[in-house]
């Protein structure tokens, strides 16, 4: 019979020593520790669902004091407040519905106070079908630091890290038998987590490969 469960929170752990870099992600981690000569005050992170672009962002945050806001909440009333932060992050740039003209202003008004902008999205920017061409000029000449796919190093750090922040407690070689079953992306390890602790929370046992077996099918299919 299924337990009583509840939605507790997820405690991210968001801060740079909780970052792991790898040959797949260093360029961008240097990138964005070198934001100061970002050339015009700007960069793009793209990376695929997962891949942490929202982790650097806040690692990103702390580094300059700045502040993160989803890119579709730009609205031209909350440019000023956005400029005067000085330091700014815009989520999800290629998603929502977009203000592109206020997205414009705050491009402009960070420039005129010499502060700096950071936008991330799973696509590269000539992908985001931009209406306005003074936008669309901003955006492509900002430089671009792109998340690539997982290695096995970095994907067993994921999902480590993934069930730490759930406060779940796995062995080593439940990460290596995971790995060796989803496909090979940061979105099918989050969703083998979430899946594995929610059985877990259901049923009321811990995770193990046994546990692991019973919900996977519902997953990625098997590698091979």
């Amino acid at each position: 019979m299924s337990q009583l469960t509840f939605d507790l929170p997820v405690r991210e752990a968001r801060g740079r020593e909780d970052f792991f870099v790898a040959p797949s992600n260093a360029t961008a981690v240097a990138a964005l520790e070198a934001w100061q000569e970002w050339p015009l005050g700007k960069m793009v992170l793209t990376g695929p669902k997962g891949s942490g672009k929202t982790h650097l962002a806040h690692v990103w945050v702390q580094m300059t004091g700045g502040v993160l806001t989803a890119a579709d909440a730009v609205t031209t009333e909350a440019v000023p407040a956005l400029a005067k932060a000085g330091h700014v992050v815009a989520e999800d740039a290629d998603r929502g519905e977009l203000d592109e003209r206020a997205l414009f202003h705050l491009h402009n008004a960070l420039a005129e106070a010499s502060g700096a902008l950071l936008l991330t999205a799973r696509a590269a920017p000539r992908d985001w079908r931009l209406a306005l061409p003074d936008l669309l000029s901003r955006v492509s000449a900002a430089s671009v630091a792109r998340l690539d796919a997982p290695d096995d190093t970095l994907l067993q750090a994921v999902i480590l890290k993934q069930f730490a922040d759930r406060q779940v407690t796995v062995t080593p070689d439940l990460i290596d038998w995971l790995l060796a079953r989803i496909e090979r992306s940061f979105d099918a390890a989050s969703r083998a987590v979430e899946a594995l602790d929610s059985a877990a929370l259901a049923k009321g046992r811990p995770v193990t490969r046994a546990l692991a077996r019973e919900v996977l099918d519902s997953l990625s299919p098997p590698r091979g």
